[in-house]
């Protein structure tokens, strides 16, 4: 399952003041002796992983079309500038006909082996309305495939961000009215503790793939706000990636889901001892009872 690392040709097409923050960011990770970065893309389909894996390539590396389903196994793309490589992983939808589509994460968990996962992107949609309860079980079955550890490298990304609210929201008002519960829903689903997940602090970026995104005065894709939203996603990758908390790493254990079976093992002489004095407690009442009532036994 390895990758051909290609020339980062796509850079190129980058505008110049786009370019220039991206060697910044990139210089900043080899600061800190990170020469590679492994950049995983998660989420239900149809919310934009593919075309936002296209827009940071700047390329078209993975095919995306309304009338198409989804690619229906990972797929890694390695771009190399400057002595520096950078790996993104474009995974399957994580929801079929309703449901979790636990197949999908058994794939993307033995693609992974032997990886590490420096940051990861959840993705989602802007322009939703509602979080419902398949949402939590999709951060329910992330959290039991990758432990709760991946929140701590993770950045929540909101596709359709050129998306206009209602008449009586403003757009800065209904984005953060729809981030908020989405990071709810991931804490929920999680199941981290208050402290804990506001520890892991998880940023949103927002992203808007398509072709009709406006472009602010250095020719870059901006957001409404008129940030230039590849840099900032960019930023944001870097911060997590260079975060305190530990990369994770996807080892034979974790794909074999053997790691609760060591925490069982290690229960096991315990439970042997309570059973063991718990025989000898009710095997001494039973002689007590017999001595008392001076019957054989």
């Amino acid at each position: 399952m390895g990758s051909i690392v290609r020339e980062w040709v796509g850079f190129q097409q980058f505008p110049a003041a786009t370019q220039e923050k991206l060697i910044e960011f990139f210089a900043k990770l080899k600061q800190k002796d990170m020469n590679s970065l492994t950049v995983v893309v998660m989420g239900k389909g149809g919310v934009g992983k593919s075309s936002t894996v296209n827009s940071l390539i700047g390329e078209q590396v993975v095919r995306v079309s309304p009338f198409q389903a989804e690619g229906l196994r990972p797929v890694i793309v390695s771009r190399t500038m400057g002595g520096f490589t950078i790996n993104i992983i474009d995974t399957p939808g994580l929801v079929e006909a309703g449901y979790v589509n636990h197949q999908a994460l058994e794939l993307i968990k033995g693609f992974l082996v032997n990886r590490t996962i420096d940051v990861l992107l959840y993705v989602d949609r802007l322009d939703v309305y509602r979080v419902d309860e398949l949402d939590k079980q999709v951060v329910q079955a992330i959290t039991q495939t990758f432990g709760k550890e991946i929140w701590y490298k993770t950045l929540l990304v909101l596709t359709h961000a050129q998306f206009s609210p209602p008449d009586d929201l403003s757009h800065e008002t209904f984005s953060s009215k729809r981030s908020d519960s989405l990071l709810n829903t991931i804490r929920a689903g999680s199941k981290m503790r208050k402290q804990q997940f506001e520890d892991s602090a998880i940023e949103v970026v927002y992203a808007e793939n398509s072709g009709r995104c406006s472009k602010n005065d250095k020719e870059e894709k901006a957001l409404p706000n008129g940030e230039a939203w590849i840099p900032s996603l960019v930023k944001a990758i870097t911060d997590v990636a260079t975060n305190q908390k530990k990369a994770i790493h996807v080892d034979k254990k974790m794909v074999d889901g053997s790691y609760s079976d060591d925490k069982g093992k290690k229960l096991i002489p315990l439970i042997i001892a309570a059973q063991y004095f718990v025989v000898k407690m009710i095997q001494g009442a039973i002689r007590n009872d017999i001595k008392i009532s001076g019957k054989p036994l």
